[in-house]
C-alpha cells in the first residue's frame, strides 16, 4: 500500500485512496509532466485546499506525494538521495492553490537545498482548472553562491513544448563539473529550545566555536520537554518548514536530548540533529592536542554514544529463531554496545597508565615543597591570558569558548617568596556534561589537589554572576569546593560597573594591559605561604621528633648535630614559624638569620 506522507489531519480515507492513485501515475523519461498529471493533481489540492507535491524520478517514476496545509508544503530531504557533485535525479512538482504559479523563496530555497532537479510549481483556480505553470532548475555555483534559473509562468498548453527534461540533463552536467571545494561550507544551523530563550547566546556561541553558522532560533515555551520530539510534534512540522525554508544542515538542541528524540526529529525534518551535550563533546574534539586529551574526548564520547543507542527491532538481528538458536540471537543493537564497552575499556586502562605518570610528577613536586595554584573559571573568562601575562608562557589564547582544553603547568619564581606552581585548565560551562566530568577526572584534578584557587571572573559580560553560580556547583562536583581561594576580576579595562560592584573583594586586573598582575602575583605568594625567611632551630636530642614537625613545615631544611643537640637550617614564613612552635612548645629553640626574620607571636 502506498503511503501518503506530510499534513493528512483531518482527510478523509477516501480521500487518501484517491491520492495514492497518483503513485500510478506513469511518465516516460523523456517527458517532464503531462498536463493529464497536472489537472489531475490541480483537482485534488483545490478539492483538498491544500498544497500537493509529487517527488518524480529521471526515470518518470512517481516516488512520493506530499500533503501540505492550504500555503506551504514540507519537503522531506531524508527520502532524496543527494550528491554534493550531482543533482539528485529527483524533480518536485507542486501545487499553489488559489494562487499563481509564481515559484516562492521557500521553492527556490529547497531547489538548493535538496539540489532537485527542477522545482515546478502549478498556479490552481479556485474552479480546479491550471492557471499556469512556472520551473526553476539548479545551473552551477557563481562566485561560491547557488546560480538558479526561473523560467516564466506558461500556460498549461504549451508543457508539452517545454523541453525540460533536456535542460535538467544540462544542468546536471554543469553541477558535476564543479570542483568538491566550491561546495563545501561551513553547516547552518537552527538552535533550538523550550522554556526561555535566555540559553540562545551561550549556544549560539557554541555552535560558532564548533564551526557552524546559526541561520534560525525556535523556542517552544512548554514547562518540560515532549518525551517523544522535544518539542511537540505540531512544533516539528513548523521547525521542518523552518529548516527548508533557512537551508539548514543542522539543528541543535539546548538540551540533552534521548536517542529516541534524536531519532524521530532527524526523522520527521529531514536534518539532522545534535545536542548540546554532543556540541561540546564536537568542540572537545577539536581542541584536544595533547594524547592524554584525545583519549579523554573519546572516552567521553563513546560515553555518550552508549546512552543514546537506539534499536530497531529484529530487523537487524544476526541469527533468526527456530531450532538450534535462542531467541532472535544477538541484535545489532547488543553489538554495537559490546563494541563500545570493549573500547571504553581500552582507553580507560591508557589513560590509567597516563594517570600514574601524573601521580609521579605529582609526587616530585610534593618532594620539592612547592605549592601550587590553579585557575579555574567559566569558560572564555580570560584564564589562558593571565596564565601566559603571569608565566611568560605563549600557551594558546583565542576569544572562543573552550581554546584551552589541556591543562598546562608553569613555575613561577618571585624575588622573595617560595616559588609556586601555576596550572591552566579546562574551562566549566553550564551543564557541563556528566561524560566530560568523567573522562576528564585526572585533568580537572589539577583543580581538586591546588593548594589555592584563582577563580577568574569575566568583568565585561552581563552573565558573570550567573556564570560564577555555575563555578561554584562545578567546584561543588569535584569536591573542590572549600579550598582556599582568590577571586579575580579580570577584563576589567572593559568592566560593566554592576559587575564590579558585585564583586568587591575580588582583585581587579586586566590581562591584557598587565593592570593589577603585580598584586595578583603578590596575592598568590602570601596564600601559598608568605615571604619565607632563613631560621635556624636548636632540637634537643631528647627531643628528636620535632625534627619530623620542621620538615613538614618549613622549605630546604639542613640538618647538622653538635654535641647536645641538632641544629636545622631551612626557609619558613611567619605562619609555618607560629605553628612549629606552638606545636613545639618550650623545648625548641630558634633564631632569624637576617634583619627582616620574622618574630614569634603568640
Amino acid at each position: 500500500m502506498y503511503e501518503i506522507h506530510g499534513n493528512t489531519d483531518g482527510i478523509r480515507q477516501t480521500e487518501l485512496t484517491r491520492l495514492q492513485a497518483l503513485y500510478l501515475a506513469e511518465l516516460d523519461s523523456d517527458v517532464f509532466l503531462t498536463e493529464e498529471l497536472a489537472c489531475t493533481l490541480a483537482e485534488a489540492s483545490s478539492r483538498l485546499n491544500r498544497e500537493l507535491a509529487l517527488y518524480i524520478s529521471r526515470s518518470g517514476e512517481v516516488l512520493d506525494v506530499v500533503v501540505g496545509d492550504n500555503s506551504t508544503v514540507s519537503l522531506p530531504e531524508y527520502r532524496l538521495r543527494r550528491n554534493q557533485n550531482a543533482l539528485s535525479r529527483v524533480r518536485v512538482i507542486h501545487t499553489h492553490p488559489n494562487a499563481s504559479a509564481q515559484l516562492s523563496e521557500l521553492d527556490l530555497t529547497a531547489l538548493v537545498s535538496l539540489r532537485l532537479d527542477a522545482m515546478c510549481a502549478l498556479g490552481v483556480d479556485p474552479d480546479a482548472s491550471v492557471n499556469g505553470i512556472s520551473a526553476a532548475f539548479l545551473t552551477g555555483i557563481e562566485y561560491g553562491v547557488p546560480a538558479i534559473e526561473q523560467t516564466e509562468i506558461y500556460p498549461l498548453s504549451r508543457l508539452s513544448r517545454l523541453n525540460w527534461m533536456r535542460r535538467i540533463e544540462e544542468c546536471d552536467e554543469r553541477v558535476s563539473r564543479i570542483p568538491a571545494n566550491d561546495l563545501q561550507k561551513p553547516e547552518r544551523a537552527i538552535l533550538l529550545a523550550i522554556r526561555d530563550d535566555s540559553s540562545f547566546e551561550e549556544l549560539d556561541s557554541l555552535a560558532r566555536t564548533a564551526g557552524a553558522v546559526p541561520v534560525g532560533r525556535m523556542l517552544q515555551k512548554r514547562p518540560f520537554p515532549d518525551s517523544a520530539t522535544y518539542i511537540g510534534t505540531g512544533k516539528v512540522r513548523e521547525l521542518a518548514l523552518a529548516a527548508q525554508t533557512l537551508n539548514a544542515d543542522l539543528i541543535i538542541a539546548q538540551d540533552e536530548l534521548s536517542g529516541v528524540q534524536i531519532h524521530l526529529l532527524e526523522t520527521q525534518t529531514g536534518v539532522r540533529v545534535i545536542d548540546r551535550t554532543n556540541l561540546i563533546l564536537d568542540i572537545f574534539a577539536q581542541r584536544a592536542r595533547t594524547r592524554e586529551g584525545q583519549l579523554q574526548v573519546s572516552l567521553a564520547q563513546l560515553s555518550y554514544q552508549m546512552s543514546h543507542l537506539v534499536g530497531f527491532g529484529l530487523s537487524l538481528s544476526r541469527l533468526g529463531g527456530g531450532i538450534g538458536t535462542r531467541g532472535p540471537g544477538e541484535t545489532k543493537l547488543e553489538m554495537d554496545r559490546r563494541a563500545i564497552k570493549r573500547r571504553r575499556t581500552q582507553l580507560r586502562e591508557q589513560l590509567d597508565s597516563l594517570k600514574k605518570q601524573r601521580s609521579l610528577q605529582k609526587k616530585r613536586r610534593e618532594r620539592n615543597e612547592i605549592p601550587t595554584a590553579a585557575l579555574v573559571g567559566y569558560t572564555n573568562a580570560g584564564k589562558s591570558t593571565i596564565f601566559n601575562a603571569l608565566t611568560d608562557s605563549n600557551v594558546y589564547v583565542e576569544n572562543q569558548l573552550f581554546a584551552t582544553l589541556d591543562a598546562t603547568t608553569r613555575r613561577i619564581d618571585t624575588a622573595d617568596s617560595q616559588p609556586f606552581l601555576l596550572t591552566d585548565t579546562v574551562g566549566f560551562i553550564s551543564q557541563l556534561p556528566t561524560e566530560l566530568i568523567e573522562a576528564f577526572h585526572s585533568t580537572l584534578e589539577e583543580a581538586v589537589q591546588a593548594d589555592l584557587l584563582l577563580i577568574v571572573s569575566d568583568a565585561s559580560n552581563p552573565d558573570t554572576l550567573a556564570q560564577r553560580r555555575v563555578v561554584r556547583e562545578t567546584l561543588a562536583r569535584l569536591g573542590a569546593d572549600q579550598k582556599p581561594y582568590i577571586e579575580v576580576l579580570n577584563k576589567c579595562d572593559q568592566a560593566l560597573p554592576e559587575i564590579v560592584d558585585a564583586f568587591p573583594d575580588a582583585l581587579k586586573i586586566s590581562a591584557l594591559t598587565a593592570e593589577g598582575l603585580d598584586t595578583l602575583k603578590n596575592e598568590i605568594s602570601s596564600q601559598l605561604g608568605g615571604r619565607l625567611c632563613p631560621v635556624r632551630f636548636f632540637v634537643p636530642y631528647h627531643a628528636m621528633q620535632l625534627t619530623a614537625l620542621i620538615h613538614e613545615n618549613a622549605s630546604r631544611a639542613q640538618v647538622e648535630y653538635g654535641e647536645n643537640e641538632a641544629v636545622i637550617t631551612a626557609e619558613v614564613d611567619q605562619a609555618s614559624l607560629n605553628r612549629i612552635l606552638k606545636a613545639a612548645g618550650p623545648a625548641l629553640r630558634y633564631e632569624p638569620l637576617d634583619s627582616s626574620r620574622p618574630d614569634e607571636t603568640e
